[in-house]
């Protein structure tokens, strides 16, 4: 069976909503960030860098969101969470699934953890403040991107739609959060609207204001 190491909120939201979307038999395990429990020794065999998620299955172990999304999507064809591979929909996917995870989920770090970024904690404020602006740029491409479309991938829902979801949410606490961009609250509210999704938000306890 498969087993997803999660925290309510955090990165592994996105392969349980993609899991609720597949609708496989799958166990969570929770990994208390209140407790430090991905810097224990047991979950560090599991993820040598200490964050979350995991996903086992099988004899396979593997962290990194987007991997786990790729993989979930591969070996669940049918649920249809990725394009046919080798056609240009699917390079799409793949464009948009490196973006998500490579840009502004990886420039949410210097935002929620300016200090890492640092050598003086002085210098944090700042850091954080740049994240900021470039979150906020990031977001403004991406809704452009986005225009009037239904989803990331024009009439066709995938991953992505849910990986991006996962990003406006953690923005909601932005001076300017991504629901306030033009095209973004319309595409939140979409696939908010997906039973699957709200199932993966009612079992990891997240409340309304949802972004």
């Amino acid at each position: 069976m498969l087993v997803l190491y999660y925290f309510p909120g955090n990165a592994s939201l996105l392969p349980h909503m993609m899991l609720r979307e597949i609708g496989a038999p799958f166990e969570m395990r929770l990994v208390d960030r209140s407790q430090n429990a991905q810097k224990s020794a047991d979950y560090l065999r599991l993820n040598p860098n200490g964050r979350i998620p995991v996903l086992v299955d099988g004899d396979l172990v593997l962290f990194e969101t987007a991997a786990i999304a790729l993989h979930l999507a591969d070996k669940f064809p049918d649920a249809g969470l990725a394009p046919a591979v080798g056609t240009p929909e699917r390079a799409e996917f793949y464009k948009w699934m490196a973006h998500l995870t490579n840009t502004p989920q990886a420039e949410y770090r210097a935002w929620f953890y300016p200090h890492e970024h640092v050598s003086d904690e002085a210098a944090a404020p700042s850091v954080k403040e740049a994240a900021r602006q470039r979150l906020e740029r990031m977001f403004d491409v991406i809704s452009d991107q986005l225009g009037d479309r239904q989803w990331l991938l024009g009439d066709r829902f995938s991953a992505a739609d849910l990986f991006l979801l996962m990003l406006i949410r953690w923005g909601r606490g932005m001076p300017r959060p991504p629901r306030d961009i033009p095209n973004l609250r319309a595409f939140a509210d979409r696939v908010l609207a997906r039973p699957a999704v709200q199932e993966a938000f009612r079992v990891e306890g997240i409340q309304a204001p949802y972004i």
